[in-house]
């Protein structure tokens, strides 16, 4: 039997598993870090941290299998996603990080979205990239480190996204996978899927920042160093795969490989895309090829810039009580807890309304100051009703990225796959579901990205067709049906959520201000 490695590098932690070529999962480990976030508004890594994460999940992963009696020689490939690198990690001549990357939640380059749009043709730029202007970019994160640290800047070789470091010290091959490279917005020309030498000139970025081998997502960049090989306990040569952004690993892991499929990712942050041969940047959504057929493909999606998050600061914040009632009981979550309070409440929170922009927000919105607001608050309410309206509030976020899709997607389907940590809650998915009127399903091995970045090595190292592919490595099973009554209630709420962000958003930005 042969075996595959799939590693995704997220914002808080690594996952890795071994797969054998019948899809059945032999092995798995992950280890746990944080960003860092010096200020507000700023998240950054060292990605040292990342490659330390990798190297562990790997190790854990293979002596997992030896005991099992595998040899590593039976594992053909290994593969790697990674959260969206933002600015990419500037390395010097050596391949040395210079500075922290500036991951995808960083929204400190607010003047550089002002520069671009004040000495920039923006049309031009959009028509080129199928990409807007935003600090959310990694082209206004890399504006940022020229203006704000020259001194890295000038020793600057290429930025790289996390996947492609961790790659390159692996196999001493450099290389940038598509998918990443148009998660960069400005600097890359989708119609051409080629860095852009008229962007990158408009920016003032040299093109020599940018590593000239773009490769797909299921090519092989180069083979395991010895010196790794003994470290990890793994072949000399064995194959790595470029892999891509963990989103669109995620919906690839989900059996999202033809026009009309659509998956939302809801973790740490919330992305909801599907596959499409087109893209216009006026609709405010973000594109880049997909991880499969991506010279064909489009992966085209809104995202929510903090989703998991906002329940995981709402629980921190306001729920100790929970947190410790929960130490005495079998499962030790608090969200079990909170949760049971919460389904007691009706639909739509008792007139409370959240929104959920607790680090600027991205799309459809594009506010880098846009902020979180509970609008609705009385003396009737408890936490279980705020809870709840949290719970809410991202569906509606995910709601108003839908709602922007669909004036671009060629169609979509009838149903809606929800991957990440917010399918453990079935309050939560039956929430998305009568909010979005789409029946919800769910992958059944929860996953995710480590998942599709295995599909992805088996198919780079030729150990699976591209008709095995397309049909995944995952079992979905559904988990929630819109309810009418319920439905009725939240396209009423959701007028008011879309009323609100005009409503506050002059208040929002003066208290940015102050």
């Amino acid at each position: 039997m042969d075996y595959v490695i799939g590693i995704d590098i997220g914002t808080q932690s690594t996952k890795a598993l071994v797969v054998d070529t019948q899809d059945a999962i032999i092995a798995q480990h992950s280890s746990a870090y944080h960003p860092d976030t010096p200020k507000p508004l700023w998240a950054e890594q060292w990605p040292s941290v990342w490659f330390d994460a990798v190297t562990e999940c790997i190790t854990g992963c293979v002596a997992k299998t030896k005991t099992q009696g595998i040899d590593a020689r039976q594992i053909k490939a290994l593969c790697v996603s990674s959260l969206y690198g933002g600015s990419g990690i500037p390395v010097d001549e050596h391949m040395e990080a210079l500075h922290p990357c500036l991951i995808w939640m960083d929204r400190r380059a607010t003047a550089e979205v002002d520069w671009v749009r004040d000495n920039v043709d923006v049309a031009r730029l959009e028509a080129i990239t199928g990409n807007g202007v935003d600090s959310y970019y990694g082209f206004t994160k890399m504006l940022w480190l020229r203006e704000h640290r020259p001194d890295v800047w000038e020793k600057t070789r290429y930025l790289l996204p996390p996947n492609a470091f961790v790659i390159e010290r692996l196999t001493g091959e450099l290389a940038v996978d598509h998918s990443s490279a148009g998660n960069l917005g400005g600097v890359y020309d989708v119609g051409a899927r080629a860095w852009s030498h008229e962007a990158l000139k408009m920016l003032g970025i040299p093109v020599s920042m940018m590593p000239e081998r773009l490769v797909e997502s299921s090519e092989v960049v180069g083979g395991l160093l010895p010196q790794w090989a003994d470290t990890l306990g793994l072949a000399a040569n064995t194959p790595v795969v470029a892999g891509g952004v963990d989103a669109a690993v995620a919906t690839f892991a989900a059996g999202v490989t033809q026009a009309g499929h659509h998956v939302a990712m809801i973790g740490t942050s919330m992305c909801w895309g599907y596959v499409n041969q087109s893209v216009d940047a006026r609709h405010g959504l973000v594109s880049m090829p997909h991880v499969y057929n991506g010279k064909r493909d489009l992966y085209v999606f809104g995202g929510a810039s903090t989703a998991g998050a906002c329940v995981a600061w709402y629980r921190d914040q306001f729920c100790q009580a929970e947190i410790e009632a929960a130490k005495a009981t079998p499962h030790g979550d608090p969200h079990r807890l909170l949760e049971e309070a919460a389904s007691n409440v009706a639909a739509g929170a008792d007139g409370v309304v959240f929104l959920p922009y607790l680090m600027g927000e991205r799309s459809p919105v594009w506010d880098a100051h846009a902020s979180g607001t509970f609008v609705g608050l009385n003396l009737f309410h408890t936490r279980a009703t705020l809870y709840r309206a949290v719970l809410e509030g991202v569906a509606f976020a995910l709601r108003h990225n839908m709602e922007a899709g669909r004036r671009g997607a060629q169609s979509l389907d009838d149903r809606l796959i929800v991957v990440g940590g917010a399918a453990h809650s079935d309050l939560w998915m039956q929430i998305i579901a009568d909010v979005t009127g789409f029946p919800v399903l769910s992958i059944e091995q929860e996953v995710e990205a480590a998942m599709g970045a295995a599909l992805l090595a088996a198919l780079g190292a030729g150990l699976i067709s591209r008709e095995t592919a397309e049909g995944g490595w995952v079992t979905l099973v559904e988990r929630a049906q819109p309810d009418a009554a319920r439905q009725r209630v939240y396209d009423a709420r959701f007028g008011v959520y879309l009323d609100l962000y005009p409503a506050l958003k002059d208040a929002m930005h003066r208290l940015r201000d102050a």
